[in-house]
């Protein structure tokens, strides 16, 4: 019996050895950061906001685009029969107006960057504190952004999951 005994606290031992070697089960999702972001309500509606902000500075700039191809026209259509300085009048205009779209533009989207750039940076902030949120209710051990995955199995994506729990947080105002 003792024998019997030995064996098998021989063979428990060797269970317990074998269990503590095997590699743990890792628990992994997949979320694509970006498109949670920018498919986010709050998002979708700062977007809109910014379109109808900037439109009337965007119609101002195509009505200057408009100005100077009337004059390229005017000068065309006019080669020998405009005065010298008719010509020249319409060239300093033409230059002027040029130098006014291309520093309306500039500074059109200068201002356009600088503000997507501050709402998607505080939008990837709270969409990570909300992707960690979702993955310790899920009881994840990582989260990868698919971004920089090479392949993974479409079940282990929680996109969809964290741009509802981030709309559901941070409903647009």
């Amino acid at each position: 019996m003792s024998g019997n005994l030995a064996v098998r606290i021989a063979m428990l031992g060797l269970g317990m050895l074998a269990a503590s070697v095997a590699p743990a089960q890792i628990k992994v999702g997949v979320v694509n950061l970006q498109r949670a972001v920018l498919e986010s309500a709050e998002i979708k509606k700062a977007s809109t906001a910014m379109e109808a902000r900037y439109k009337p500075r965007q119609l101002e700039a195509q009505k200057v685009e408009k100005e100077l191809q009337d004059i390229q026209n005017q000068l065309q259509t006019g080669v020998g029969k405009l005065s010298s300085e008719a010509e020249a009048e319409l060239q300093a205009r033409g230059q002027r107006r040029q130098r006014e779209l291309q520093r309306m533009s500039e500074d059109l989207q200068n201002e356009v960057d600088r503000e997507r750039n501050e709402i998607l940076g505080r939008s990837s902030k709270q969409m990570q504190a909300v992707v960690a949120k979702l993955a310790e209710a899920k009881g994840l051990d990582m989260v990868v952004d698919s971004s920089t995955t090479l392949y993974f199995k479409t079940a282990l994506e929680i996109t969809n999951e964290a741009i509802a729990a981030y709309d559901k947080a941070y409903p647009p105002q």
